[in-house]
């Protein structure tokens, strides 16, 4: 006899819809699995095999032939493990209900249970776009699967559970994402906040701007001037992310296994901050089947490079391509994979190895030339594309102490969104696919970036005198762009140039 259950694959981010074909015939007693098996897949037979037996149910004696269809595409993971169990059981008649149409992931224990797998949105995604209506997933897994409303989602915890359902012995009751209770979830609250942070406020105006314009931004600073206390509160003033943003990144995070079990989807932008030891191969992603690196994972959110020189120099020049890009392109054997990685890149560094090089009280130790080579692990190409590059000054006694109450996170955000509105008025008259000054083009940086005589006249004499690049001269307007949206002015003035330029102008102190 022959059975049809769906299953579900991921390539890249995307994942494909997976017909396991499952043979049972009466001759001699062979079990196999084709269609490009990796051996995770192929060790199924033995789990597939105990759980039947530990489960209470007679595994076929006989011929039993399983194939992964489409063929041509190599199978990878344990993901498959349900669909060929339910399958075989299908098979040999100890299921009678029809199975085509009904997808089924997951992977089996020895003892029947079924255990939680990767990329179960991502899957479960492919499934309703082929038409499956009805999936049965493991418990954890239940949550990111029901986001996918064309999709009737039944979490199971065993293989008993999902035979007495299908032969009306019990229900199993659908999972159910709702989405209004997701809208006023906890996940979008968090445990920092700007007004926790004393002083610094010319900082804080720069990652204000940031946070307005979606631009990237390096800080120098001593050490304990508060720059990584800075930057994990910048997702506290961002925009809150839109369902589609939530579901993107839930994606990428669901492949590479860090959505934590029973979460449907991701609330908060994301702040990943990996550590200067890192691997190029983290960074970017890849593997021999590629899987999203930090830089995906921080999609839709923040990527902080804390102590930047400290990096490898191969390491940090991966960046250069994503940051103009926003995606990324892997090339295997497998073929080529393009992963996502619009993210907020936001660095922090010492000014020497040190650390107090130009500090007001504490002498710097380290020889100039040794100066200019810590400098100088960070190049050119880089720094063109970081658009706003601030010195985080040392607090002195009155400002740490201060009992004074300062700016909170949520009246921040207040204005950054009243920013993005403005400038996303703009750009939907023109039916553009962009939400932040941050990802113009050359072509729409002339297009709306309009100046006045004065602010013409004060542009052109900074080009003159910082040696500005042609990246660097249309970042500058980027950032003007979004100092006039906080202002709410269609037309840059010279107040917006000059702010915009001040915060280039670690250019000529350090480089």
């Amino acid at each position: 006899m022959l059975s049809k259950p769906y299953s579900a694959a991921v390539l890249g981010v995307e994942g494909y819809p997976v017909t396991v074909e499952c043979s049972v015939t009466d001759k001699l007693s062979n079990f196999e699995i084709v269609g490009l098996p990796d051996n995770a897949v192929k060790e199924a037979k033995e789990r597939i095999t105990a759980a039947i037996d530990n489960s209470g149910y007679m595994f076929p004696f006989g011929n039993i032939l399983i194939n992964l269809a489409p063929a041509d595409i190599k199978k990878t993971g344990s993901s498959y493990d349900l669909a060929i169990l339910m399958g075989i059981l299908n098979a040999s008649g100890t299921v009678k209900r029809d199975l085509s149409g009904i997808g089924f992931i997951g992977e089996i224990s020895l003892s029947g249970d079924v255990r939680r797998v990767n990329g179960v949105l991502v899957m479960c995604l492919a499934l309703a776009k082929a038409g499956v209506k009805e999936v049965f997933v493991p418990k954890e897994n239940a949550a990111e699967a029901s986001v996918v409303e064309e999709l009737t989602v039944y979490a199971v915890s065993n293989i008993r559970q999902i035979v007495s359902h299908l032969c009306g012995a019990q229900t199993i009751e659908r999972t159910y994402f709702d989405k209004e209770a997701y809208g006023k979830s906890s996940l979008k609250s968090y445990d920092v906040d700007f007004s926790d942070v004393r002083g610094q406020e010319k900082a804080k105006r720069a990652l204000e701007i940031a946070a307005a314009g979606l631009h990237n931004i390096l800080m120098i600073g001593a050490p304990g001037t508060g720059k990584s206390m800075l930057a994990k509160r910048l997702p506290t003033i961002l925009p809150d992310m839109s369902f589609a943003e939530s579901v993107e990144t839930t994606k990428i995070h669901s492949i590479s296994g860090a959505l934590p079990a029973h979460v449907s989807l991701i609330g908060t932008r994301p702040f990943r901050a990996p550590h200067h030891t890192m691997s190029a191969v983290s960074l970017a992603g890849g593997g021999s089947i590629p899987t999203p690196g930090e830089i995906s994972l921080a999609h839709n959110g923040v990527l902080f490079l804390d102590e930047l020189p400290e990096f490898g120099k191969s390491v940090t020049e991966i960046l250069r391509q994503p940051l103009e890009d926003r995606e990324i392109t892997i090339t295997r054997a497998m073929g080529r994979f393009t992963f996502p990685c619009s993210f907020m890149l936001v660095c922090a560094m010492n000014p020497c190895k040190c650390g107090y090089y130009g500090h007001p009280t504490k002498p710097c130790t380290c020889k100039s030339a040794d100066i200019k080579k810590y400098m100088s692990k960070i190049s050119g190409p880089l720094l063109d594309r970081i658009d706003i590059q601030i010195e985080v000054q040392s607090l002195t006694y009155d400002e740490i102490s201060s009992r004074k109450e300062t700016e909170s996170s949520a009246s921040v955000k207040e204005r950054v969104n009243k920013a993005r509105d403005f400038a996303n008025e703009r750009f939907e008259k023109d039916r553009l696919n962009i939400h932040s000054n941050g990802e113009m083009s050359a072509s729409q940086v002339r297009k709306y970036c309009v100046l006045d005589d004065k602010a013409r006249l004060l542009l052109r004499s900074a080009f003159d005198s910082m040696g500005l690049s042609a990246r660097g001269h249309d970042r500058i307007l980027r950032v003007a762009r979004t100092i006039a949206d906080l202002d709410t002015s269609e037309v840059i003035k010279a107040e917006h140039i000059a702010e915009a330029i001040q915060l280039r102008s670690l250019d000529r102190k350090y480089w």
